[in-house]
């Protein structure tokens, strides 16, 4: 089912530029938001693309009631319209996340085929000690639970991406050529939590491809997260879109 709705989006996305914007429903959107959302808009608009809005509620602890109307109000108010969204449908609904689980399931199943994923039963707490790291950073994941599984008792265990040796590299259409050792910079990183939610950089990887994106435009903060997305993009087939930071 996964590979079919893969074939079916990369149709799509031959046909026209797909770009999206993708605000996260924990409160009000603040003026870095409303900048991505404009810059992003304006690129589909000048591509005669179609323009996506999709709503990440996957950190549902975090999520606020009716901040994802609040949103829709205040795009709608800087003159922004959207072609397939949560409010309207379109070709690859549902395009909230909390509605998406069931994709989230066959990409991972997808992945444990593929024997790309483990257990892991460490805390932040346990990565922080391993390294000695201080506090305030959380440093690459030391591969505790990829080389040996330790004895877990009770304790819930996350599922790691195991990452692959060498350098990812992309040209990001804003801030240029970017290189990055993903094993030194973070290490295999979580796609499903120990509270069973999907991570965000499964989640984002699986609704761009199933929803045929070509263009990604977000902020700086999320070019660092590019490479690691990128691996999983490898791992499901398809190219990634071209990014813009």
């Amino acid at each position: 089912m996964f590979e079919q709705l893969l074939r079916r989006a990369e149709q799509v996305r031959a046909k026209r530029p797909r770009g999206r914007y993708a605000p996260s429903p924990t409160g009000s959107q603040h003026l870095g938001n409303a900048r991505t959302a404009l810059i992003a808009w304006l690129q589909m608009r000048l591509k005669q693309g179609v323009f996506i809005l999709r709503m990440e509620d996957l950190d549902r602890p975090r999520t606020v009631e009716g901040s994802d109307k609040q949103i829709l109000k205040e795009l709608e108010w800087m003159g922004l319209d959207w072609d397939e969204g949560t409010d309207c449908g379109g070709l690859f609904a549902p395009y909230t996340q909390s509605e998406r689980d069931a994709h989230y399931v066959a990409a991972f199943d997808l992945l444990k085929q593929q024997d790309v994923v483990f257990r892991c039963y460490c805390s932040r707490k346990d990565i922080r000690d391993a390294a000695s790291a201080p506090h305030d950073k959380l440093p690459a994941y030391p591969g505790t639970c990829r080389l040996s599984t330790p004895a877990a008792g009770n304790r819930p265990s996350s599922w790691r991406y195991l990452v692959p040796p060498g350098s990812v590299s992309f040209k990001d259409a804003v801030s240029g050529s970017v290189t990055q050792d993903v094993q030194r910079a973070t290490g295999d990183f979580v796609i499903r939590r120990a509270d069973g939610l999907f991570a965000y950089q499964l989640a984002v990887v699986v609704d761009d491809l199933l929803m045929g994106v070509t263009d990604v435009v977000r902020g700086i903060d999320l070019l660092d997260s590019t490479p690691r997305q990128i691996l999983l993009y490898r791992a499901f087939g398809p190219a990634p879109p071209n990014y813009w930071h």
